[in-house]
């Protein structure tokens, strides 16, 4: 049962769905990994990275709002439960405990590159049945991108 019907093609939303449900659950787990980590970590750089985490946090929020949103429009219901999280995810799990600034940093790096990745199979996949969602998903890859970059300038990797 549908509460809102699509204008999109059966097929394009099918392909669409699926690529708001991904970023949706990538979303969801890269802000709890990231405040996770801006909890634990203890070294040197701990209040810069400390405050750049709060910064992945906030963009992981407003997309997956964002996200979320697109999804609902389109009559699809859109799924941020923690069982659904925690069984979709393609992030790795964070370490237990206290983080030395250098393994938060590279870990963020890990976990931003690979949704990077999924994020750019997502729009190329979205922009064949929907341009509105792939604008979505070109913004966010932007954003997502950004943090990257800055992650990596920490280690110098």
């Amino acid at each position: 049962m549908y509460a809102v019907k699509s204008t999109l093609p059966d097929e394009d939303l099918r392909v669409v769905a699926g690529a708001l449900q991904g970023a949706l659950v990538d979303l969801v787990d890269l802000s709890l990994v990231a405040k996770q980590t801006h909890w634990n970590i203890v070294g040197p750089r701990f209040r810069s990275i400390h405050l750049q985490l709060d910064e992945v946090v906030d963009t992981a929020r407003q997309y997956s709002d964002t996200v979320a949103e697109r999804a609902s429009a389109l009559g699809v219901p859109p799924d941020g439960r923690v069982g659904t999280v925690a069984a979709t995810t393609g992030i790795s799990t964070v370490a237990e405990g206290w983080q030395r600034d250098t393994d938060a940093v590279g870990a963020m790096v890990d976990s931003l590159s690979g949704i990077v990745g999924r994020m750019r199979d997502r729009m190329k996949a979205a922009g064949k049945a929907d341009p509105v969602t792939e604008d979505i998903f070109i913004s966010l890859t932007g954003e997502l991108e950004k943090h990257h970059w800055m992650f990596q300038a920490e280690n110098g990797s």
